[in-house]
């Protein structure tokens, strides 16, 4: 499985002119020959190289390699919507392959490769991804963020033994509660909520100010409520899994791929359903299931709140409001989202014959599971 490993580059300011103005050039020669491609309506790396390559090296000064790593990242962004020409921003991020980058003196030093010649630049890794660049390396990205500039480091890290796994263990992933599983455990999304509020009602005040000392701290306030948000669903996810593989379990969750879109709510919740951060848990749920050989499903989420667990009944009223469920049928009461837990993993233990684990080649951003489906409980 590949994952990515964080490099921290300790440059001075003559090494870090150097590699700003590296990406700067590499950015501006992506943008020229994605209007190119554009023209062209091509995204066909051979056709463009043969066309543009001998352009990239004398117009823009790039190294052979610089060249051919340009051309494949204009491929890939026009690829990716063909309907308007790609444009590349100033510092974006440049890929390095083996050949423009190597690390010396163990993981102390990385050589890169700048417009001008290479660079051997001090860097600091922590013990975590330090574990992870043990192993085999690929690609990495030159990054800049916040005025610091990052390695990150793509690196093939082993699957876990595989879960021989006979029953599972479903997750109902919500908004009041970021996850609900089968078992009854709740793992509450109300510390979320209150920093989110927090955070939204100060940039409300700082941004109605308007002064530079505001402005000032609406900078340093960028990304802590992002950064709390992925630190909480590390933990959950973490907690799940070790839950799943301890239990000798695999993890099934629903669906829920375009849900904005067929969700609607009221205006005053629409900053809590926009902050809704399930589509993160699921991806740290797969990567971190995959480490510890736990399979992970997704299953079609259709009813899976409105089906009793007792008598099968399905009915739209059977949900009375966000956490109460009861049964018209039968009477059979509990929480909705335990409910709606226990539903997923019915669902993924009824469909075991289509039930895929997670792809071996699947990389921490990738989410990309097989959905199974079967009959309304």
């Amino acid at each position: 499985m590949k994952l990515v490993a964080t490099v921290k580059l300790l440059v001075d300011l003559e090494q870090k002119t150097r590699l700003l103005a590296t990406m700067e050039r590499i950015n501006e020669a992506c943008s020229w020959l994605a209007e190119r491609a554009f023209e062209l309506k091509s995204a066909d790396k051979i056709r463009l190289q043969k066309l543009y390559y001998r352009d990239l090296r004398e117009m823009f000064g790039l190294s052979s390699q610089h060249a051919v790593r340009t051309l494949s990242k204009v491929c890939e962004a026009y690829k990716r919507d063909r309907s308007r020409c790609p444009v590349f921003r100033k510092y974006g991020a440049v890929v390095y392959d083996q050949r423009l980058y190597t690390f010396k003196h163990g993981l102390d030093r990385v050589s890169l490769l700048a417009l001008d010649g290479r660079i051997v630049v001090p860097c600091v890794v922590g013990d975590y991804h330090r574990g992870r660049l043990e192993g085999a390396r690929g690609q990495a990205d030159l990054v800049y963020r916040k005025g610091k500039l990052y390695l990150f480091v793509s690196v093939d890290v082993p699957d876990g033994s595989p879960v021989e796994s006979k029953e599972w263990l479903g997750v109902d992933l919500g908004v009041r509660n970021i996850a609900f599983d089968s078992d009854g455990k709740s793992y509450t999304g109300a510390a979320i909520e209150e920093v989110r509020q927090r955070h939204q009602q100060l940039r409300s005040v700082l941004q109605s100010i308007g002064t530079k000392s505001a402005k000032r701290h609406l900078k340093r306030l960028s990304g802590r409520e992002a950064r709390f948000r992925s630190n909480t669903n590390h933990i959950v996810s973490k907690c799940i899994v070790a839950k799943a593989k301890g239990t000798v379990r695999g993890i099934a969750l629903e669906d829920l791929t375009h849900i904005r879109k067929r969700v609607t709510v009221k205006k005053s919740q629409r900053s809590m359903h926009s902050g809704w951060s399930f589509f993160q848990l699921r991806a740290f749920l797969a990567y971190k299931g995959c480490l510890a050989g736990v399979p992970v499903v997704v299953v079609d989420p259709r009813d899976t709140s409105r089906t009793c667990t007792f008598c099968g009944c399905v009915d739209k009223a059977n949900r009375r409001s966000q956490s109460e469920f009861v049964c018209k049928s039968c009477g059979f009461s509990d929480h909705a989202d335990h409910v709606g837990a226990v539903n997923i993993a019915r669902r993924a233990d009824v469909s075991r014959p289509l039930v895929a684990a997670i792809g071996r080649e699947t990389h921490s951003c990738d989410t990309s599971l097989r959905l199974v489906t079967s009959p309304s409980l």
